[in-house]
């Protein structure tokens, strides 16, 4: 099997490079190998784990025939967290048949139902900014990204069970992104519960914690009339032979819905900002655009906003919500820009590396929402939310609600990011997120009057 050249350290010293600073790991091995490389991450034992960012790559990994790929056996680091029944654990005709009961409550004409619940969520969360006050951006973004969640997925109202969850999964997250406890899922032989004492021991009681609850709510929706909220949707839903989904397959699809929507939303909002503050004509722009709407503008309105949405891309393209894409552990011998993938090589679509071409991306590093005005790019240059059949099922809620609370806190507040700050980025779960969690402040309240004869350079 021809495969590319990677590095020869043992597979937990790259496992740990990757988990510790994945940014550096995956920009040094790019410098040294090129558009691809192959790792070793999965054990002593490891299968090559070949990372590929060539957007020719890209499309035959997406195109390529399914029954050349095995999809949810490669994710099977995140079954104790997501369950089996979870999409992304699911193959052939039990993923498609899942994906479409989950597909229609979250796009198209179901996005404008959540919108007024978005915008209150989002609008009480700071409606306590005073002037000369400071903030932690992302801590906010994570609690209104958290509350949408909850409320427009889980159906849960503000009450006892909903303050229950809200508690119980802040802690459960931090604990599972802290990079001690992911090398966890990595490396199964750590996976023992010695008690509550111990990492495992701990996350299994946890767990168990939100399940109860997750449980509880679905027993209280099913006597429920039907709701708006994802959730009842997904109770209403049947299949072709009539079936509609147990309670654990409710159960799996709503915490993959909360850990994958969760953190990447809010981080991908928290760049947002950042980058805004950074650029001051770019905010100068955003700001104009949404002042062009008037007051209480329709959610479709601003959905639409071209500059608002090329906002929105090129943050999930400087830092994209997950890295990569979801990987193919090869069943059936493919070859892929030139390499021959024999049955249990595992290719993964990088989506930070190609992201940060310089062919494709003159200036890769900088912020210029004006790209994605001027030309449009092929999905497989560009794919934050992953790719062919196994795209992100929240990306259209994901970046609705992106633009609905930018919106709401940009029309409201004059913000700036605070003195004397350097952020980075650092990696949170399987997300990249800003240091100090972007500290700003709060310069002014806006006042919002009707500007549409205002003219618009997005030059």
């Amino acid at each position: 099997m021809k495969l590319p050249d990677g590095p020869t350290l043992p597979f937990f010293v790259q496992t740990l490079q990757l988990i510790a600073d994945p940014l550096k790991f995956l920009d040094t091995c790019t410098q040294r190998y090129g558009d691809a490389f192959t790792l070793r991450l999965l054990g002593r034992n490891s299968p090559p784990v070949v990372f590929f960012s060539h957007p020719q790559a890209i499309q035959s990994i997406f195109t390529t025939s399914s029954d050349k790929f095995e999809l949810g056996k490669v994710t099977d680091v995140f079954r104790p967290l997501t369950g089996s029944t979870s999409l992304i654990m699911l193959d052939g005709q039990q993923h498609q048949v899942m994906r479409g009961l989950l597909m229609p409550p979250l796009h198209g004409k179901r996005l404008p139902t959540y919108s007024r619940l978005i915008r209150d969520i989002a609008t009480d969360a700071i409606a306590d900014w005073q002037p000369g006050s400071s903030l932690r951006i992302r801590d906010y973004m994570s609690e209104i990204s958290l509350q949408v969640i909850l409320r427009v997925v889980f159906g849960l109202n503000v009450g006892d069970r909903y303050d229950r969850l809200k508690q119980l999964i802040e802690p459960f997250l931090n604990d599972i992104t802290s990079p001690l406890n992911s090398i966890h899922f990595f490396w199964t032989p750590l996976q023992q519960d010695w008690g509550g004492w111990s990492p495992w021991g701990k996350f299994v009681r946890q767990r168990q914690q939100i399940d109860d609850l997750i449980y509880e709510q679905i027993a209280h929706r099913r006597t429920q009339p039907e709701g708006d909220d994802i959730l009842s949707l997904l109770m209403s839903a049947h299949d072709q032979t009539g079936q509609s989904l147990t309670d654990v397959q409710l159960r799996d699809q709503l915490i993959t819905l909360l850990l994958l929507g969760h953190e990447t939303t809010a981080s991908a909002l928290a760049w947002a900002f950042y980058w805004l503050h950074r650029q001051p004509l770019c905010l100068e722009k955003v700001t104009q655009e949404l002042d062009s709407l008037g007051e209480n503008p329709d959610p479709d309105a601003i959905a639409q906003l071209p500059y608002l949405t090329a906002v929105c891309k090129e943050a999930l393209r400087v830092y994209p919500i997950a890295l990569i894409a979801q990987p193919r552990q090869v069943k059936a011998s493919v070859q892929i820009q030139g390499y021959e993938l024999e049955p249990g090589a595992i290719a993964v679509p990088c989506i930070y590396l190609t992201h940060r071409r310089q062919d494709v991306y003159p200036e890769p590093d900088q912020f210029k929402p004006e790209r994605f005005l001027h030309q449009q790019f092929s999905s497989y240059e560009y794919f934050p939310f992953g790719g062919g059949s196994r795209s992100c099922i929240g990306m259209a809620l994901s970046l609705f609600e992106m633009k609905l609370v930018l919106a709401t806190v940009l029309s409201r507040y004059q913000l700036a990011i605070a003195p004397n700050t350097s952020v980075q980025p650092w990696r949170r779960g399987i997300t990249i997120v800003p240091s100090q969690a972007c500290p700003m402040v709060v310069k002014t309240q806006r006042h919002v009057h009707s500007s549409r004869e205002k003219v618009i350079s997005y030059q």
